[in-house]
């Protein structure tokens, strides 16, 4: 049985006959090297023809060295043409979604160029390519959907209203450890932005001769405890049969809405007196308390006056004439409340379900759930038990 028969490289042919023109004794010069005198004397006939082109390698083609400088600049044009063809194809692919599309475009041309020379074009490491191809994901990549997912969802928990410094403390409180920053990038990134707040006309009637009681707060607006400042405002709000009015009472040290009342008009005995004995149940009054409010005839009546004179503790404050800035804190609360709650509305609501809207806004969003800048952004609830 024959043995299978030896294989030469190219380099070794071309050595061996540069060695044959140094040989007088061709004949022992081969069986020294292990080969038959033909087949040495065949190696130097293809030398003699095409130079060192005769021993191409494995595949290549026989031809003159100066025709191998030739092909191989063909050779590299055609690769460069190849190059910006497939450039050029996948360019469009590579403006819309960036990588994932460029690996449906890879996927899409694999029977035209070849997946090497694809990725190397868009400079996409192989087995990156192989593994979206496959369905695997990377851990990292992984845990950036994930984290996006919880973003989303807590922007639409939170009906559109908060940036990123409040997300970034619900995902901080959900054990998430992440910057302020890394949480705008991909917000941004996802196109969630916080809506912009509006702007929204007041109902203050100060046109009376009711006594105005002298601005005590002055703007001062912090307090350390409890029961020691509340302000108090009215707004309107539009419904599909007319305006609701909403009167509000809320405690500087924590911003809670400590009393309110909802009414079809704008008397006393439907605004601010309710919102009075609300709060008055809800928050004990135990040293000396400043009332807070605008020049409202709702606030500068005798029939409210009456009732905060009742109590000696407290003493009455009032806003500069046509300053809102004097009640900024009441006016904040409205500011949120008209952006997170009747600025996302696309239409007007029945009275009764605006109603129903205002008391889960203030009771349960506001009140419980909410978290405040003022409050190093936390929760009513929170700040209290941390205090």
């Amino acid at each position: 049985m024959k043995g299978k028969q030896r294989k030469y490289s190219d380099l070794f042919k071309e050595n061996a006959v540069h060695l044959s023109y140094k040989k007088s004794n061709l004949s022992e010069f081969a069986r020294e090297l292990g080969i038959s005198p033909p087949r040495l004397a065949e190696w130097r006939q293809t030398y003699e023809k095409f130079g060192i082109g005769g021993f191409p390698g494995c595949g290549g083609i026989r031809m003159r060295s100066e025709d191998q400088k030739i092909f191989e600049l063909e050779k590299k044009l055609k690769k460069s043409e190849q190059n910006f063809e497939i450039f050029e194809k996948g360019t469009k692919y590579l403006l819309k979604m960036g990588n994932t599309s460029i690996y449906q475009f890879i996927k899409e041309n694999e029977k035209s160029y070849s997946i090497i020379r694809m990725c190397s074009v868009f400079g996409i490491h192989r087995r990156v390519y192989r593994n979206w191809k496959n369905g695997i994901v990377s851990e990292k990549k992984e845990k950036i959907h994930k984290l996006k997912n919880e973003i989303t969802s807590l922007y639409y928990l939170f009906n559109k209203q908060y940036g990123s410094l409040k997300i970034t403390r619900e995902l901080v409180k959900r054990g998430y450890k992440i910057s302020g920053s890394r949480v705008a990038f991909y917000m941004k990134e996802m196109n969630l932005y916080r809506k912009p707040k509006q702007k929204f006309k007041l109902t203050t009637d100060s046109k009376h001769d009711f006594y105005i009681s002298p601005n005590v707060v002055n703007r001062k607006f912090y307090k350390d405890a409890p029961s020691k400042l509340w302000v108090s405002d009215i707004t309107y709000i539009n419904t599909r049969v007319g305006f609701i009015y909403l009167t509000i009472i809320m405690d500087v040290y924590d911003r809670k809405i400590i009393g309110w009342a909802l009414s079809d008009d704008l008397s006393t005995k439907n605004t601010t007196l309710p919102a009075w004995e609300m709060a008055i149940a809800r928050r004990e009054i135990k040293d000396q308390l400043i009332f807070h409010s605008d020049r409202g005839s709702q606030y500068a009546n005798k029939a409210f006056t009456d009732k905060l004179d009742s109590y000696q503790c407290i003493i009455r404050s009032m806003s500069r004439k046509a300053n809102h800035y004097d009640n900024a804190m009441a006016e904040s609360f409205f500011y949120t409340f008209k952006r997170e709650l009747l600025h996302r509305k696309t239409k007007l609501l029945s009275k009764k379900k605006m109603k129903a809207e205002i008391f889960d806004f203030i009771e349960n969003w506001y009140n419980r759930q909410r978290i405040h800048s003022s409050l190093n952004l936390k929760t009513i609830e929170e700040f209290n038990n941390s205090n």
